[in-house]
């Protein structure tokens, strides 16, 4: 696990699996008054996943003289982002409606997947997965955090659900599973080629003013890069809706891996009738 700060008021912990990023920000401190004094909110977004990451997460708060962390925000509703509820057992989950609504759909399968997760890499965990009611938030809407407000998108494409958060004051955006350096655009849980070319062209305006852009896997990268990345995603959607399994992968995002993600998003296509 890293953990580092992209700002004064937002951290980064980075697991050691899967790549997978939880942000932790804070409100403005609109003038710092001492060396203990500092903002009065902190929210967890998304979530490390080895036990020993999670544990480690109100120490990271501590050390980096964060408050004590108020509340969870899930970008979506994949079991490799619900995992703050280990860490924080007594904070209620945030999410989009649209995450809410699935996860009510489909009691259990977060815990299902989480549980063949652990088996496969023989982790065994000290408690289960309780995520409780989700608490749905409006999105497209903001999200009050001490005298600031998030900034809630939504994010739909990847699966069915989803929202990403941005951090104005810290001109940070999380952005779920998109804009990976590393990962092709996926289609997963109710996953559309259509939406998610809306959740890019949606985030696009975000990007100019970015100075971090935190994918759900992958480095953090600047709103520059993001930029070029949105391009080629959104190049090769165009051609895996018109050319299936033979379009070509964007460059750097070749490898093996990808190649057997793309072979899933071609499956996952809905079949389309025929144009006249």
């Amino acid at each position: 696990m890293r953990a580092i700060a992209l700002h004064r008021d937002v951290l980064l912990v980075t697991s050691a699996v899967l790549h997978v990023n939880c942000v932790i920000a804070r409100s403005p401190a609109e003038a710092p008054t001492g060396a203990g004094e500092h903002a009065d909110e902190a929210f967890v977004i998304d979530s490390p996943v080895l036990p020993e990451e999670l544990d480690a997460l109100p120490a990271i708060l501590e050390q980096a003289r964060y408050p004590a962390a108020g509340a969870l925000l899930a970008t979506h509703a994949d079991w490799d982002h619900l995992l703050g509820r280990l860490a924080f057992p007594g904070l209620s989950l945030g999410c989009a409606e649209s995450s809410a609504q699935r996860l009510a759909a489909q009691p259990g399968a977060a815990q299902r997947e989480l549980r063949s997760f652990d088996e496969g890499l023989y982790i065994q965990r000290p408690l289960p997965l309780a995520l409780g009611s989700a608490q749905a938030l409006p999105v497209p809407g903001r999200l009050s955090i001490g005298e600031a407000e998030l900034e809630l998108h939504p994010a739909a494409g990847h699966t069915s659900d989803g929202m990403a958060v941005w951090i104005p004051w810290a001109n940070t955006l999380v952005a779920g599973d998109y804009l990976s350096a590393i990962e092709i655009p996926t289609l997963g849980e109710g996953g559309d080629v259509d939406a998610y070319e809306a959740t890019l062209v949606r985030l696009q305006p975000l990007l100019s003013r970015a100075e971090s852009v935190v994918p759900g896997h992958g480095p953090v990268i600047d709103g520059a890069r993001a930029l070029r990345i949105l391009e080629e995603d959104l190049a090769y959607l165009g051609a895996l809706r018109e050319s299936g399994i033979a379009a070509e992968l964007p460059a750097g995002r070749r490898s093996q891996s990808q190649r057997r993600l793309h072979s899933d998003n071609a499956a996952a296509l809905s079949p389309r009738p025929a144009r006249s």
